[in-house]
């Protein structure tokens, strides 16, 4: 038997979400957590020359728009490993859409940025606007240029602040918990 990282706590005792780590920074891989075997394997090879700015992952006891749990991008200066749990805090969302994995159409697929509340030197770091526009626009082409070869045709829509990601975080929340009723 083993833990289902999928279904952790949303919060810790402090009320920072947590976020599960899949792809840490520097990886030129991009891992996925595969609850069925308690295990992460290999999604795909980043495109050559493309490596994670920082670590990778999502957001337990959430269900995005797509199905999946909320996918969170770490923004501090470390480095961790695949399945390490970190208490943190919204900064933002990229806002994407994207073509369905499966049948016709596009899908949301946003994207949460967020600070670990255990990183001294992002203390100052309140909200998506404390980020140069140069940062974002960095961050936006990292995951164009990460789904190049995938079929994805990503559309990045926008930016939105801390406030709309913390939204985003209770609803996919809400949609977890009516789903695990059902089941």
């Amino acid at each position: 038997m083993h833990t289902d990282l999928t279904r952790l706590p949303l919060r810790g005792k402090d009320g920072a979400f947590h976020v599960v780590v899949e792809s840490p920074r520097g990886s030129t891989l991009k891992l996925k957590y595969e609850p069925e075997l308690g295990v992460f394997t290999l999604s795909r090879p980043l495109v050559r020359g493309l490596r994670y700015p920082f670590d990778w992952g999502f957001v337990p006891s959430t269900r995005a728009s797509d199905g999946d749990p909320l996918d969170a991008m770490v923004y501090w200066h470390q480095t961790t490993y695949p399945g390490v749990v970190l208490a943190c805090r919204a900064l933002g969302v990229l806002m994407v859409d994207q073509k369905k994995s499966k049948g016709r159409g596009r899908e949301r697929n946003d994207r949460l940025l967020v600070v670990p509340t255990q990183s001294p030197r992002a203390e100052s770091l309140r909200d998506i606007d404390d980020l140069s526009q140069r940062e974002r626009q960095e961050l936006e082409h990292f995951f164009s240029a990460a789904v190049t070869f995938a079929d994805k045709d990503l559309r990045i829509l926008g930016w939105e602040g801390a406030q709309s990601a913390e939204r985003m975080v209770e609803e996919a929340a809400t949609r977890h918990e009516a789903r695990q009723t059902e089941e």
